[in-house]
């Protein structure tokens, strides 16, 4: 990394230092990312759920970019949402079915508030603290109704919003870029001129009066709801054309890119020089790679499908001004930000809906001594009569006692000490997320039930939790592969041998199942 790179990382890293992490935050830094790649996923991913920024850093993982310290750009817009934004949508694809595209279809209708502007990954929260600070104060004042006024050139159809909504909604964007500047440290240019919904742009001049015709037809005496919405989009790619991948596509050669259905590829038209006919370079936004792929693999996307929201104010048009006064006012907004008065009811719900959610943590086991010491590792540590002893400090102090001797070890074997000691490190980490466990299931390989016990051991809930044993979750491997089937630990040994076992547990009848498959594979009657 350049020494002017690691300058800005430490400068985020110091700023973060002090104060509480953020929730999203947290878990992506306890699984060992940087701090500057961790707030680099949750911008990308609109700061909506840890997972979300787990899976785009998993994807990034070979991102030659992925340390470049370049921050997303933002913008605030006005959408309609309801019957008007049904009746603009239709006039958007009939306008391109009987007009051809036009730059109107690179975005979805809308009325720009504040253009594109950057914002650093560790203050986009701040962002979102000013869109609800400005949406709070203008909300009593926000237009029952917005005007539009069709307006018609040579080059330009559109709706233009005129008089004292068009005032207030300036205002409410001013307020944005003030609250903007002092909570996240941003320059935002507010529009202060003509605002305008685009119906269509730089069109040839002979489908004018087609889409006159088409504009009239949309119907503007519906109520609608005006949504504030905060996008974002990747700078770097603002001159590219997207593309977006319409079959499945496995690389023949090492700089070919991997193609998904519904993956977006940027595309820079001034640098195909070194593509063959039938193929183009590009740079997919999924894994942030760049390679060759075959250009009848994909269509023409438009501009804004690659944009990210992230937040949103919703302005409701359906009450008047005495209503928002008493605790109907909730009826005002909806969506990421409330009214003061609405919002205790809905962190009650917030609250519900996190105690009411559930989530799998799937463990691996730790090292195991036959990884490190070979097939052979039982004969290096046992003598002729049949006794353990350790040989390397790598090996366990001890082994426990199985009702056939040491032999059946072979096949079933212990943690090593590393994967003791990384079992313990494992269960610590968990403990200081402050995750809550409230089952624990293993798999009957001696390695795996070593691992939940040391895990439920560093959590402080060796007493308070048994585990399971499930046969269901045993991996049948070429490493497990043989003539016979491994000879494991019963629930008794296991509960000699000082495991907390819940001897209660039965197994459920698919995992029963999957043992006696792997019992007809061994006997040669799968």
């Amino acid at each position: 990394m350049a020494a002017g790179e690691t300058q800005l990382y430490a400068k985020v890293s110091n700023k973060l230092k002090g104060r509480s992490t953020p929730l999203l935050l947290e878990p992506l830094l306890a699984m060992g990312f940087p701090v500057h790649t961790a707030l680099k996923a949750l911008a990308a991913t609109g700061r909506k759920t840890a997972e979300e920024a787990l899976v785009w850093l998993h994807d990034h993982g070979n991102d030659p970019s992925l340390d470049d310290p370049i921050p997303q750009e933002y913008a605030l817009f006005l959408c309609p949402t309801g019957p008007l934004l049904e009746k603009l949508q239709e006039f958007w694809r009939e306008s391109k079915r009987q007009c051809a595209k036009n730059r109107a279809h690179e975005v979805f209708p809308h009325v720009t508030l504040c253009d594109f502007f950057t914002c650093e990954d560790q203050r986009v929260e701040c962002l979102y603290e000013a869109l609800k600070r400005a949406g709070d104060r203008l909300l009593g004042s926000f237009p029952t109704a917005v005007p539009l006024a069709l307006h018609s050139s040579i080059s330009y159809l559109g709706f233009f919003v005129n008089g004292s909504p068009a005032d207030i909604i300036r205002e409410f964007a001013m307020t944005f870029a003030t609250e903007a500047s002092l909570l996240a440290d941003c320059s935002v240019k507010p529009c202060t001129k003509q605002l305008h919904l685009t119906l269509a742009h730089k069109f040839y001049p002979h489908h004018q009066r087609t889409l006159e015709q088409l504009a009239r037809a949309i119907p503007l005496g519906h109520s609608c709801q005006w949504t504030a919405a905060l996008y974002s989009r990747d700078m770097r790619f603002v001159h590219y054309q997207t593309l977006r991948a319409l079959f499945q596509y496995k690389p023949q050669n090492v700089d070919e890119l991997t193609l998904s259905p519904g993956d977006y590829i940027f595309v820079d038209p001034t640098q195909q020089d070194e593509a063959s006919e039938g193929w183009v370079i590009g740079i997919s936004q999924r894994t942030g790679c760049r390679g060759f792929l075959p250009e009848n693999y994909t269509d023409r996307a438009s501009e804004s499908d690659t944009w990210v929201k992230h937040r949103m104010y919703t302005f409701s048009l359906a009450t008047d001004l005495n209503s928002r006064k008493d605790s109907e006012a909730s009826s005002r907004c909806s969506g990421e930000f409330l009214p003061q008065t609405a919002r205790s009811l809905s962190s009650l719900q917030a609250l519900q809906a996190t105690v009411a959610r559930k989530s799998v943590l799937v463990v691996r086991h730790g090292e195991r001594v036959d990884q490190i010491f070979g097939k052979s590792w039982l004969q290096q540590c046992s003598t002729p009569d049949g006794k353990y002893y350790r040989p390397d400090l790598n090996f366990p102090c001890s082994l426990p006692r199985r009702s056939r001797g040491i032999k059946d070890f072979e096949n079933d074997p212990p943690l090593s000490s590393c994967g003791i000691f990384q079992s313990r490190i494992a269960g610590d980490a968990l403990l200081d997320s402050g995750i809550r466990i409230s089952s624990v299931f293993a798999s009957p390989a001696l390695r795996c039930v070593q691992t939940a016990k040391l895990i439920l051991e560093e959590l402080k809930l060796e007493e308070k939790i048994k585990i399971r044993v499930e046969p269901g979750i045993f991996e049948w491997t070429k490493w497990e592969a043989g003539k016979t089937t491994p000879t494991l630990m019963s629930l008794e040994e296991l509960k000699e041998a000082n495991f907390n076992i819940d001897t209660d547990y039965r197994s459920l009848p698919w995992a029963c199942a999957s043992v006696k498959k792997i019992k007809r594979k061994e006997n040669g009657s799968w």
